[in-house]
């Protein structure tokens, strides 16, 4: 695949009117695949947003270089830059839309500055509005239009120009669980339907666990975690990473859980990581019957990324010492195990 985005060792420090220096950034380095769907995790003032801005240059790295499809950003103003920018749709977490102008008149305005035609543009709008499911309300306006419907206008409007490139500045933040749920299939829709790159700015893991096919995930300014969403929900390497995930799914135990745990099992303790094996076949109850172990759920819990299974389980163990440690060393083979 060819990387649309590339950034490298890319710092973006601030100075504020009273003088104090902030580093929202520090030398990160990340590329984005053409078509796939990227995540930027993290909490409050990690330095997600400021680096999606870099991307269609509404902010400018101190230091490290921002390439899109190529061209550094840093060398590119004027006329080029807007020409660029055409091809770099983004949604907003609070809309952003002109509420003089009916849902026609919003999706329309990049497509006026684009210098469309009028008889291109109602086609396009129309075409638009069916694509978001807003057929009916293109002469309403934004006043009168739920958190959802508003949202949908503005994708709609995102992807009036067919960028190739789409970015989503927590654009389910505002919005209720399955309003939410409703705009992530959109987005999706988007990128399977149109082939549109997206990078989704996001502090939801369910959003990002829906939604993106890799993810970073920042802290203070940095990436402290990069991989394929599957892999960071089922084995976080970061202590970050894993209370984010933790937090969302509640599969896996805090090391404070597990003392407080370890008073109350005194039994042999281990965790399961799940994957495709131990969902399709019955790898547990098997291996335990044939080694005379039984176990007891203690936590755990199982969900899908992709419709791949990811989660895992804590157990405690009952049988015979020699039987334990034959089960725990078979059971090892199939599964990610870790003892507690």
């Amino acid at each position: 695949m060819m990387s649309r985005i590339v950034l490298s060792e890319v710092s973006k420090s601030f100075t504020t009117d009273t003088g104090v220096h902030t580093d929202a950034l520090r030398n990160v380095s990340l590329n984005v695949e053409s078509g796939e769907i990227f995540g930027l995790i993290g909490r409050s003032g990690a330095g997600k947003s400021t680096l999606l801005r870099m991307i269609n240059a509404l902010e400018r790295p101190t230091s490290g270089s921002v390439q899109v499809d190529g061209v550094d950003l840093a060398q590119v103003s004027g006329d080029r830059l807007r020409k660029m920018r055409h091809g770099i749709g983004m949604v907003f977490q609070q809309f952003n839309l002109m509420n003089s102008r009916t849902v026609f008149g919003n999706i329309a305005v990049p497509l006026k500055l684009a210098g469309w035609k009028e008889d291109d543009i109602a086609t396009r709008v129309a075409d638009l509005l069916d694509f978001v499911g807003l057929g009916d309300k293109a002469f309403v306006k934004p006043r009168r239009l739920s958190g959802g419907q508003k949202q949908r206008v503005g994708i709609a409007r995102a992807i009036a120009n067919q960028p190739d490139i789409l970015l989503s500045d927590e654009a389910t933040s505002a919005l209720d669980p399955q309003t939410t749920a409703e705009i992530v299939a959109l987005l999706r829709s988007v990128n399977e339907e149109f082939g549109i790159t997206i990078v989704v700015v996001t502090h939801e893991m369910d959003v990002v666990s829906s939604l993106a096919d890799r993810a970073a995930i920042l802290s203070q300014g940095e990436v402290v975690e990069l991989g394929p969403i599957q892999q960071i929900l089922s084995k976080p390497q970061h202590p970050l990473t894993a209370a984010l995930v933790q937090s969302y799914t509640r599969t896996s135990l805090t090391e404070e859980e597990k003392a407080a745990l370890r008073e109350e099992f005194r039994e042999h303790r281990i965790s399961v990581a799940v994957d495709d094996a131990l969902v399709e076949t019955p790898i547990l109850s098997r291996l335990a019957r044939g080694h005379t172990v039984d176990f007891s759920i203690i936590q755990g819990g199982v969900a899908r990324v992709k419709n791949q299974p990811y989660g895992q389980l804590s157990l405690a163990l009952h049988g015979e010492e020699s039987a334990i440690e034959a089960f725990v060393s078979e059971l090892s083979t199939h599964a990610e195990v870790t003892r507690w």
